[in-house]
């Protein structure tokens, strides 16, 4: 098994439904993709040839835990200086980008309705940020 220096993390509120957890661990990791192109992998080909999409190099982690856990990780993350994708309870409410981003804008960060974040940095300092959460079942 392969060992990494970093870690990838996806923190859910423990109250959204499974659809809502799903939905929002995928635009999450979508943030962490763009910013660092370095944790992509080569693309993948089956027998015949097919060309896949590659996908990460190293695996996801997918925590929960209560909206208290998710306002701390969140000023953690921030006070470390790590770079954080977010998804609010209002993105469940917009149907495009533009529109996301604007009921994102609306809301002071100390008040943001947070639904899920993902962060992407060394291992240490990812588990410090999420302390409190539990390892998603």
């Amino acid at each position: 098994m392969t060992s990494f220096d970093t870690k990838i993390a996806v923190l859910l509120r423990d109250d959204l439904a499974s659809w809502q957890r799903l939905n929002v661990t995928a635009f999450l990791v979508s943030g962490i993709a763009h910013v660092t192109p370095e944790l992509m992998g080569e693309p993948y080909f089956d027998a015949d040839d097919t060309e896949y999409l590659p996908m990460f190099g190293q695996p996801v982690l997918v925590f929960s835990g209560g909206a208290d856990v998710l306002t701390a990780a969140h000023g953690r993350a921030l006070g470390r200086g790590l770079r954080i994708s977010i998804f609010t309870d209002e993105l469940f409410h917009t149907g495009n980008d533009a529109d996301n981003r604007a009921a994102v804008r609306a809301v002071p960060g100390e008040k943001l309705a947070l639904a899920g974040l993902a962060v992407h940095g060394p291992k240490n300092a990812v588990d410090k940020i999420f302390k409190g959460a539990s390892l998603h079942r």
